[in-house]
This record gives C-alpha cells, structure tokens and sequence, in this order.
C-alpha cells in the first residue's frame, strides 16, 4: 500500500458535496432503460443541465457559486 502522506497523493481529496435522488418502484423500468442508455442521452445534455433540471423539478434551493467547485 502508499504511503498515503507521499507525494502519490498530494492532490488526492474527496468531493466535497454530493447530491442523491430516490426512485418509487414503479420508476425502476424508466430508470433502468436510462442507465443504459445514458453514454447517447449525455451527447445530447450535459451533466450539468441535467442536474440543474433536477434540483429546479424537485424544488430543491442551490447556490450556483457552490454546484461545481
């Protein structure tokens, strides 16, 4: 194992925020098809906008300053 204080890890560190959504069973289906189809759905929308989407769609208050760090 690394020494974890050499300089392998000099620039390591964990993100500093993280967002989670759950899903209702009847959700798994839609879900799952979105999975596997996401490398073609992300040429299309970004991260990012989708993420955006989301925290508006279920109202939850963001600060743009502190989304992407």
């Amino acid at each position: 194992m690394a020494d974890p204080k050499g300089s392998s890890f000099a620039e390591f560190h964990w993100q500093a925020g993280y967002g989670a959504f759950s899903i209702g069973q009847s959700n798994v289906a839609a879900v799952t098809r979105y999975i596997q189809n996401q490398a073609e759905h992300h040429r299309k929308t970004t991260f990012q906008e989708e993420y955006r989407r989301f925290l508006k769609r279920y109202q939850v208050p963001y600060d743009e300053r502190y989304v992407w760090d």
